[in-house]
């Protein structure tokens, strides 16, 4: 399965971070009841490894799982080894993404300039992170964009229900989403439901 061609067509990314394996159970059940089908666990959460594992195991056929913050190559290795699908990072390291595309796994490092964005792409990343979106705002990645339309963005950071249609007014091939998704409540009560219906809200703005 090609998963580039599932991040355009879905347009977006659910990120974990510093979550525990326990809620992760719950978030991974509603995200994927919510119809979200890229879920990534960063490599900074404890125990970020078994979740990998664990969402695999329970979401094989519904999502597929990744890696975020993927820094250098034995993280990528290690996170290839327990079952991540495609990686993440916040930067551009060119042997990360030369190990990625020698293995046939799907690579979206994180990029804030025009020399970086262009340097990941024509290293083999197919899709470029724009990070941090939440600090560099809207009007830069329609800026952006102008000069680079050739070059599909992730844009992460910042992304709530009330701005993601102006993410993708201005350029985003995807966006990224984070704490957004997760209601912090819904995740102490296990309450998984509540976590659905939030997913389908974002799937349902991305399909707009």
């Amino acid at each position: 399965m090609n998963l580039t061609e599932v991040l355009l067509e879905s347009r977006l990314v659910a990120i974990v971070r510093g979550i525990s394996r326990e809620a992760a159970v719950t978030a991974g059940q509603g995200m994927t009841n919510g119809g979200i089908r890229l879920m990534e666990v960063t490599l900074n959460t404890p125990g970020a490894h078994d979740i990998i594992a664990d969402w695999r195991e329970r979401h094989e056929g519904k999502a597929f799982v990744g890696a975020g913050t993927v820094l250098n190559v034995q993280m990528a290795k290690e996170a290839v080894a327990a079952g991540a699908q495609f990686l993440v990072s916040p930067n551009v390291d060119l042997s990360v993404i030369e190990y990625a595309v020698e293995h046939g796994v799907e690579i979206w490092p994180g990029a804030m300039t025009p020399t970086e964005i262009v340097a990941a792409h024509e290293a083999g990343a197919r899709v470029v992170k724009l990070f941090p979106m939440a600090s560099l705002g809207i009007p830069y990645l329609r800026e952006i964009k102008a000069p680079l339309n050739h070059i599909p963005l992730l844009a992460t950071g910042g992304a709530t229900l009330e701005n993601i249609a102006d993410y993708y007014a201005a350029g985003a091939a995807a966006v990224g989403l984070g704490s957004a998704l997760l209601p912090r409540e819904a995740l102490v009560a296990g309450d998984h439901e509540q976590i659905a219906e939030c997913a389908r809200r974002f799937v349902e703005a991305a399909e707009v």
